[in-house]
């Protein structure tokens, strides 16, 4: 039964119950990495043995940290940035350092999605060719020679860009229930659908037995490894769209009385079910592609572009129906990306809207209309590539993984609210969390993301990533994370418009 909107929830935005909340919550979680970097990370640190480290990483880290972020937003009934204000007075650059995340991933993640989009026509009749690696970054995307800025644009790619830009903005606009909410009610059972017949056509492919022992035979020494547990801990939260204000922002939009512990354990579930379901399809169709080509897994076996967008077209090209198999690929990644990058977006216009006091349709075009020409602008061209990769890289490693622990850390030992947001997540929830939860957010978690990041610095200054030149590392890598956090520590010293109260809402205390 769904609740009657308060004036708050009515004025913000609200889904209209808890079954679009959970979907909106799952598309934003399933996204490209569950596709292309779980199965190539699972492979990678043990096989079927990693599946123990990945399901302690979600049992201590993943749905604990989901369920904090869901704890805030759903009391202090605000974006990022307002929830944190309204729990702590220092909290507000929390808030806006997970939103400027989000910026920088959603002027990125857009082009990705585009390229799906192609591909997805691609498949059809194999445009790609004999030489689907060169066709990718020559034919395509006419990656320039040496990493650069430019505006030389690439036409194949700026038009299918313009066009999820186009997309993404109307779904803004229409709101959290006619926009949000009603893609994830079509798109995610469509995506399912549509990835469960991957995996069982894929399934049938030559090979395929071969692909699923590669992945699943376990390495049990792995367990000894560290890097192994710190590999699952990453992915955990890499997957789980937790530490960069999405959760914060969907709970705000749910009724007072929803049970958000029983949410959080169904999204995470599923979030994860999803990740071993990719696995098997990617990983039986690379299992086709040894065959064929008659080389172990492991010389096919890569996760990100080269999977998607280079081996993925060689399966295709030498599988039977792999034009079926290209368009369920592709529509998939095409779905994912959206509901993904709605949520992403969706952050930084709620952010927006608060501190602005704005309608939602001028908040949406105020982000909506830089984010995508800036998109544009560095990704639609023959050097966005580079600029792409070192981006990603760092605001995924040096971006979310290190503000999720100031968060945990801030949360428990500075504002002391952790007891607080867990008897609010007690109050209607149907999983009781207990001094256990409190111990794993306040102490755990935080400690085992440290050594994460710790090992991934070390890693960092090792050697430079990608063998990028430094002022590329510099500017798009390392200043890109640390940029986020100067804007945050900006915007969060600039006040609050007078029609925003910074109180928190009056059906809390109810």
């Amino acid at each position: 039964m769904t609740e009657p909107a308060t004036s708050d929830q009515h004025e913000r935005g609200s889904f209209a119950s808890r079954r679009v909340f959970i979907l909106a919550a799952i598309g934003s979680a399933v996204g490209l990495g569950n596709i292309w970097r779980f199965p190539y990370v699972a492979y990678e640190n043990g096989g079927g043995a990693f599946v123990i480290p990945y399901l302690v990483a979600l049992l201590t880290a993943g749905l604990p940290f989901l369920l904090m972020d869901y704890g805030i937003g759903h009391r202090y009934r605000g974006s990022a940035p307002l929830s944190f204000r309204r729990m702590h007075r220092g909290g507000e650059v929390l808030g806006w350092w997970q939103v400027g995340i989000c910026a920088v991933i959603a002027v990125y993640y857009a082009v990705i999605i585009a390229w799906a989009v192609r591909y997805t026509f691609f498949s059809f009749d194999h445009s790609w060719g004999e030489d689907p690696n060169g066709f990718f970054f020559g034919d395509f995307l006419q990656v320039a020679e040496q990493p650069s800025v430019g505006l030389d644009f690439v036409p194949g790619v700026l038009w299918p860009l313009l066009l999820v830009w186009i997309a993404v903005l109307v779904i803004m606009v229409a709101g959290v229930q006619r926009g949000i909410g009603a893609v994830a009610v079509v798109f995610i059972p469509v995506l399912v659908v549509a990835f469960a017949a991957l995996v069982v056509r894929a399934l049938f492919l030559p090979g395929a037995a071969e692909g699923l022992d590669a992945l699943f035979t376990p390495d049990w020494g792995a367990l000894g490894d560290t890097a192994v547990w710190a590999a699952a801990f990453g992915q955990i939260f890499f997957s789980l769209s937790v530490g960069f204000g999405i959760m914060i922002t969907y709970a705000s939009y749910v009724g007072r009385r929803t049970d958000m512990t029983g949410s959080g354990l169904v999204v995470g579930f599923s979030n994860s079910a999803f990740e071993l379901l990719a696995g098997i399809g990617v990983f039986a169709a690379l299992g086709f592609l040894a065959q064929a080509n008659g080389v172990a897994v492991n010389e096919v076996a890569s996760d990100g572009l080269g999977l998607a967008f280079v081996a993925f077209p060689t399966i295709i090209s030498e599988a039977p129906a792999g034009a079926l198999i290209g368009v369920l690929f592709f529509g998939c990644l095409v779905l994912a990306g959206l509901t993904s990058l709605v949520s992403v977006i969706e952050v930084v216009i709620s952010a927006v809207r608060d501190k602005l006091a704005l309608t939602r349709v001028a908040a949406s075009l105020v982000v909506g209309i830089p984010t995508a020409t800036v998109s544009v602008v560095f990704f639609a061209t023959t050097t966005g590539v580079p600029i792409l990769d070192t981006a990603d890289h760092f605001i995924n490693r040096f971006g979310i993984l290190l503000v999720a622990v100031c968060s945990m850390v801030a949360v428990s030992w500075w504002f002391r609210d952790l007891h607080t947001i867990r008897a609010h997540l007690n109050e209607f929830g149907s999983f009781p969390l207990g001094t256990w939860w409190s111990a794993l957010v306040a102490v755990l978690a935080p400690i085992v993301l440290t050594y994460v990041l710790v090992q991934e610095l070390v890693d960092a200054l090792d050697e430079p990533y990608g063998g990028y030149p430094d002022w590329l590392l510099n500017w798009f890598g390392w200043g890109a994370a640390i940029g986020v956090v100067l804007v945050a520590a900006v915007i969060s010293a600039l006040p609050w418009s007078r029609r925003t109260s910074l109180e928190i809402p009056e059906e809390v205390h109810r």
